[in-house]
């Protein structure tokens, strides 16, 4: 039997509390895949012939973890823990269902995920999961797989995206069989697979197996519409063939900003010219640090900036089949698709349960993804025009800026034209300079006055309009227009001689 190398942190933890507990354990599913393929362990399942909660407990505490019970009659917790890199790390427990190992592994989703180490690593395989790791397959384990648990619908092409292998085709037939059962499970398991699933470098790839393994209509059925939706030039594509050019133009954008790999296919199917890779890279290099670092921040334990800003690209024209009109010339147009399509994004989100702060976020990055384009448009984008951009995207800014950058590329594709390109990075270099490095000088900046001092000064009593008074004072000091207390007290004397001669 073969024997593998298992790192002590933290199963020599659990293996001493569960020898403590007359317990007998098994390191489990995906952490034995990617033990054998020698990828970073991320998460762990532990698989135990009982008491496996109080274990659970036991473990959270001498970790200093977060103990969560899952499911109680099955036996089931998790355990949340933060290395010093400030990672999470799950810490699964389960008792073994069906009173045994092999009963336990042969109810499990895949065959590469059927496998189990005991006390002495040794590896325990009855159903040829290292063999379909080795011809890099997704094997079901058995025929009523997806009926046991419909979630496993979108595990499939999450696995295949993220670990670059191939679903065979009978298991291809089961999922196609059994695509409509996707809508059975918890939106709340619905909305992580999907994040684990854009969160891969691969994600356009993850979405364009959802739409072919027909997935996509029961998980967002929004976006199932785009297909076929037609655009004028200078697009290349229907709006779901742009949608996923742009997704692959953005992971690309991405890898090439924060020193990720190339995508050679998706590079093929993106069809830019490689001068304008090479002025991007010129232009926005000096801000990597600043973009891995913000793209990274975890906005809840399900998302980080990151899967969130390809979330928004995955949504951003959601709008256009709602807003379609044909002018007297022919050309499509879809005005405002943007403010409807932030709409219908929010409202699928919330139904998937992403946090309120996760919804405002992508719903603000689709509803601004064309204010880049509109400020190139202009002959000069003053101190005021970037303020009022960041006080309308907020952080996600950023993430604007970035998604309208790929929005161009997929576009034009091969028929880049060098003046817009230049334009559109210009405009790119100066809100991103803006904001990483003029924050408190334009995007925030400190205000020579309060709410207290316009009161006292001006006899203002509380009520909106020092609010009112305030954001015009924040505005002006963002245009370089005031920087004393004195200059904002006048403003704000001026703004409330004005509305009061209006009321």
């Amino acid at each position: 039997m073969r024997r593998l190398e298992l790192p002590r942190w933290p199963v020599a933890v659990v293996s001493r509390l569960a020898q403590e507990l007359g317990v007998r354990i098994w390191v489990v599913g995906g952490a034995v895949r990617d033990l054998l393929l020698d990828r970073p362990i991320h998460d762990w399942d532990f698989a135990a012939d009982r008491h496996a909660m109080a274990l659970a407990r036991r473990v959270a505490d001498a970790l200093r973890g977060a103990y969560f019970p899952l499911d109680v009659e099955r036996g089931t917790a998790r355990v949340v823990l933060v290395r010093e890199s400030g990672k999470r790390v799950n810490v699964d427990f389960a008792r073994l269902r069906g009173g045994g190992l092999e009963v336990d592994l042969r109810a499990r989703d895949f065959t590469i995920n059927a496998m189990a180490l005991d006390e002495g690593a040794r590896l325990i395989d009855p159903l040829g999961g290292v063999e379909d790791l080795q011809a890099e397959r997704i094997r079901a384990v058995s025929e009523d797989a997806f009926r046991r648990d419909p979630i496993r619908l979108l595990r499939a092409p999450r696995l295949e995206t993220d670990l670059g292998f191939k679903i065979e085709s009978e298991t291809v037939g089961w999922i196609l069989r059994d695509a409509s059962l996707l809508r059975q499970p918890a939106e709340e398991r619905q909305r992580d697979e999907l994040a684990r699933g854009l969160a891969v470098s691969q994600g356009s790839d993850f979405v364009r197996r959802l739409q072919e393994l027909e997935l996509l209509i029961h998980l967002l059925p929004e976006l199932d519409r785009l297909d076929g939706v037609a655009q004028s030039h200078p697009h290349r594509f229907d709006v779901w063939g742009h949608t996923l050019t742009v997704m692959d133009v953005l992971e690309q954008l991405l890898a090439t900003l924060t020193g990720g790999s190339e995508r050679a296919g998706s590079v093929e199917r993106i069809g830019v010219p490689p001068e304008a890779w090479g002025e991007l890279t010129r232009r926005l290099v000096q801000f990597s640090d600043e973009i891995r670092h913000h793209l990274g921040a975890e906005v809840s334990p399900c998302c980080d900036r990151g899967s969130l800003l390809k979330l928004a690209a995955l949504f951003h024209d959601v709008g256009k089949p709602e807003t379609g009109s044909e002018d007297e010339e022919g050309r499509i147009r879809f005005f405002d698709h943007e403010v409807v399509g932030a709409r219908m994004t929010a409202a699928r989100l919330r139904k998937l349960r992403f946090s309120r702060s996760e919804v405002r976020r992508v719903a603000t990055i689709v509803k601004g993804h064309l204010r880049p384009a509109h400020l190139a448009r202009e002959a000069t984008v003053t101190r005021r025009a970037i303020y009022r951009y960041f006080r309308d995207t907020g952080d996600a800014g950023v993430d604007v800026v970035l998604l309208g950058l790929a929005d161009h590329l997929a576009t034009w594709g091969p028929n880049l034209r060098e003046e817009r390109w230049m334009r559109r990075l210009d405009v790119a270099e100066l809100l991103l300079h803006h904001y990483f490095e003029r924050r408190e000088e334009t995007v925030a900046p400190q205000l020579p006055v309060d709410g207290h001092d316009l009161m006292r000064e001006l006899g203002l009593g509380p009520g909106p309009e020092i609010g009112r008074a305030l954001d015009a004072i924040r505005e002006a000091v963002a245009a370089g227009e005031i920087d004393s207390r004195d200059e904002a007290l006048t403003l704000a004397a001026e703004i409330a001689g004005r509305e009061a001669g209006d009321g």
